[in-house]
């Protein structure tokens, strides 16, 4: 199955109002959340990697790194709207992976194993799970985009999944990997860390 051809979308445009600030800028060990996601990314998995952000601080080092920058003018619009930019922005794909950008333990040999798992069951939805419970990332085929498309206001994709329970597939992961940071208390729970307030205007995206 290498001849599939899979793309990524990191989702990195929201508002982060339960953080209260700018999220994807929080450090963890030192990196803002923002960098830990893009190193999370195994770009050589990929045919093309998108990133969405209405930041434009976002957008100049997804570039930089390499990514296609995605500007979401609208964040207001929610995570569909995210969704849809970054679908549209990419060549076309037999798979997608969408990654949130606040899951700081996210390791990027995780998530060139679910891209491998996924090439074994092309036909399925693939994403990470701990208990057999989904988490993010998520991969869909592209049998799901025109449903993926269709999604409106703050819909992701799990809204798809609850309709095709029966396409999910997990692959199991280390429960920290899946943490993601919602708020300043979660990001202050994390353990063996160094966290600093470098936070003021930015978000994030959850699928």
């Amino acid at each position: 199955m290498e001849h599939l051809s899979v793309g990524c979308i990191v989702m990195a445009a929201g508002n982060a109002s339960r953080f209260g600030s700018n999220k994807l800028a929080a450090r963890v060990n030192g990196k803002p959340l923002i960098q830990l996601a893009l190193e999370a990314v195994p770009r050589e998995r990929f045919s093309a990697v998108a990133v969405v952000s209405q930041y434009p601080s976002i957008l100049e080092l997804a570039g930089r790194l390499g990514f296609l920058p995605v500007e979401n003018a609208r964040p207001d619009r929610g995570v569909s709207h995210t969704i849809r930019l970054g679908l549209e922005a990419l060549p076309p794909c037999d798979g997608v992976l969408f990654q949130v950008a606040d899951q700081p333990r996210l390791r990027r040999e995780t998530v060139g194993a679910l891209v491998d798992l996924w090439r074994s069951h092309p036909e399925r939805i693939a994403a990470l799970g701990h208990g057999g419970i989904r988490g993010n990332p998520c991969l869909f085929p592209a049998r799901f985009f025109p449903e993926l498309l269709a999604l409106e206001g703050d819909q992701g994709g799990g809204a798809v999944i609850r309709r095709h329970p029966e396409a999910l597939l997990l692959l199991e992961t280390a429960a920290e990997e899946l943490r993601d940071v919602d708020t300043q208390a979660a990001l202050a729970e994390l353990d063996g860390q160094d966290v600093s307030a470098d936070h003021k205007t930015r978000g994030n995206d959850t699928l």
